[in-house]
């Protein structure tokens, strides 16, 4: 198994970075299995989505749509559950098939990584197991 790390910056309350890039860089030349790409934190999630900017930004408002912002009952703790529903429905991780070095991605393909409770730094895990 390889695992490599990156970290992001984001700019915003909810928005959206493409990290394809990044992963491609962090899976080895000559490796063939799964790559699994992992948000390190409860606040944030990763989904494959295509990155055109008109459509990262339709993500960015779908999220934020998703839930009120208000009422809930973590909020008395740090006044950010929305986040945390949020990133509970796009999920921590997605898994992408490897050969040769390359994830299998779709033409319209891309990683992307949806910040629900920015600006922050957040660590990304790449995974790459199998022949």
């Amino acid at each position: 198994m390889h695992i490599d790390r990156f970290s992001v910056e984001t700019d915003a309350r909810t928005t959206t970075v493409d990290v394809t890039d990044r992963v491609r860089e962090a899976i080895p030349a000559d490796a063939s299995g799964l790559c699994t790409v992992y948000v390190q934190h409860t606040t944030a999630g990763v989904v494959v989505q295509e990155a055109e900017s008109g459509l990262r930004q339709d993500i960015a408002a779908f999220v934020d749509g998703l839930v009120p912002d208000e009422g809930w009952q973590h909020d008395r703790i740090d006044d950010n559950a929305d986040s945390h529903l949020r990133a509970t429905v796009l999920g921590s991780d997605v898994t992408i098939p490897v050969d040769e070095g390359e994830p299998m991605l779709g033409t319209w393909q891309s990683v992307l990584l949806v910040e629900c409770d920015g600006p922050r730094t957040r660590n990304v895990v790449v995974t790459v197991t199998g022949g």
